[in-house]
């Protein structure tokens, strides 16, 4: 048996399957080369979909970790869709904060106390200083890390694993955006218990394969009040007896979380009206 590093698309006993990195495989070798002869059954696959396609990014991994910095500039909405995503796989997550040094740390620590507040841990450090900060929380687990480009990724991945030698490359501070330099996901291994999953930035990540039940139940603090508004079908929105709402108004929820829920779920209600 062996992990797939990469993805790829190949022949599996005569039909064609993309094969995820972090996928178990049965390999059968002949010589220097190999043919794939099955894919064990995916404990969990980290995946975005828009209202055309599904593009599966990592498989088998038990830990997202997304990095974030203070410059270039994070989305708040793209950390909090990703979360969600691993949410809908059972998948737990954590948030890496990188170059502290910067002097707009501080406002950025900030803004992800909205994630804090409800369980999600933080790491702050800085990859060109010291990774150690992070060692811990990969370890025993398969790390999915992701975040948008220029938060320092591939730079973390250099100081954990000096021989990887992964390109690097300063973000545009006239666009604040970073440059894309990590072309493929792949996975590196820490030791026999514990790997880390390296992906290309992203822009962008849409969640239309989860519906509105999926959706509610991937805000981890939204459970507690799901299936307990007066009406069943309760869209979350304005309907009376709205549990979430009530939850929003007695202070026990973030009005920031539950608007983007309902963002969430028109954008993914417009978009299959579309079709």
């Amino acid at each position: 048996m062996a992990t797939a590093a990469g993805t790829l698309p190949c022949q599996v006993k005569g039909r064609h399957l993309q094969v995820v990195c972090g996928d178990q495989i049965t390999l059968e070798r002949t010589g220097d080369s190999g043919v794939i002869q099955s894919v064990l059954p995916r404990s969990s696959l980290f995946y975005r979909s828009d209202a055309y396609k599904t593009k599966a990014i990592a498989a088998n991994i038990t830990q997202l970790a997304v990095v974030v910095a203070a410059r270039p500039s994070f989305s708040m909405e793209l950390v909090q869709r990703c979360i969600l995503a691993a949410e809908d796989q059972g998948i737990a997550s954590l948030v890496i904060l990188n170059k502290t040094d910067l002097p707009e740390t501080p406002a950025a620590r900030e803004r992800l106390t909205l994630l804090t507040r409800i369980g999600y841990p933080s790491i702050a450090l800085s990859a060109l200083a010291d990774p150690a900060p992070l060692r811990p929380a990969l370890t025993g687990h398969t790390t999915l890390m992701i975040g948008q480009s220029g938060m320092g990724k591939s730079t973390l991945v250099n100081a954990l694993f000096p021989d990887a030698d992964v390109l690097t490359a300063d973000y545009s501070e006239a666009l604040d955006s970073g440059r894309h330099t990590t072309t493929h996901t792949r996975l590196h291994r820490l030791d026999a218990n514990s790997a880390l999953v390296d992906s290309p930035g992203l822009q962008e990540f849409a969640l239309q394969h989860l519906d509105t039940d999926a959706l509610a139940h991937a805000f981890v603090e939204f459970r507690p009040y799901l299936g307990t508004c007066r009406f069943r079908d309760c869209q979350h929105e304005s309907e009376p007896g709205c549990r979430l709402h009530e939850a929003v108004d007695a202070g026990e929820l973030d009005p920031a979380r539950l608007s983007l829920f309902r963002m969430l779920r028109r954008t993914r209600q417009h978009a299959a009206q579309r079709l």
